[in-house]
């Protein structure tokens, strides 16, 4: 059993045992990531009526998302892995998105596609098999422009599902792949930087 944690997209907290969730909070609204995250994590437990010392791990969105809520949601899984003891599993946001759509339905190569913001995309491309998922590319960053497989159905990732990228952490670990992507996927570079050495006056 494990709780799972996105800000990519939102806000997105659960509770997965297996292929079910067992409960899940989410909200679209991107401004208030740090507000809501501690009661949503309660609430899912709570909801579920699992203990914290009953989880087996803490599964993070390492993105691709927006570097103020990204760090969010990684700091609160960070801190909850931390807490109870528990270890921290990073799993790529677009999977869940991915997810979601074979659960839908949805059949054949995908795909799924973030707004970078000034004139980039970020993108991962899928198949969607008849039994499985699988990501055959990316995350990979491009001018929309250089967009790869111009062809394939696209879906933008506008929502993130913490249910789904907590089934896809665990579809991962039994299929045998490895952990990837242990650093948040930024969209791009926060614009504040560290400030240099103050410049020396002179007379």
């Amino acid at each position: 059993m494990l709780l799972a944690i996105d800000t990519s997209a939102g806000t997105s907290v659960a509770v997965v045992e297996g292929d079910l969730v067992l409960a899940e909070r989410s909200t679209e609204d991107t401004m208030r990531h740090a507000e809501v995250i501690g009661e949503m994590i309660a609430a899912v437990l709570d909801e579920a009526g699992v203990d914290p010392s009953r989880l087996d791990e803490v599964v993070a969105g390492m993105g691709p998302g927006p570097f103020t809520g990204l760090r969010v949601g990684i700091a609160a899984a960070r801190a909850f892995a931390l807490g109870i003891g528990r270890p921290l599993t990073p799993a790529v946001s677009h999977d869940a998105v991915a997810l979601d759509e074979w659960s839908a339905g949805t059949r054949g190569p995908l795909l799924v596609v973030t707004d970078a913001r000034r004139r980039e995309l970020y993108w991962s491309s899928y198949d969607l098999g008849s039994d499985a998922v699988s990501r055959t590319d990316g995350p990979g960053l491009c001018r929309p422009d250089e967009l790869p497989y111009p062809d394939v159905e696209r879906i933008d990732a506008t929502q993130v599902s913490a249910g789904a990228l907590g089934r896809a952490a665990l579809i991962r670990r039994a299929a045998g792949l490895p952990v990837e992507y242990t650093e948040p996927l930024y969209l791009r570079s926060p614009d504040v930087t560290v400030p240099g050495a103050r410049k020396r006056v002179t007379r």
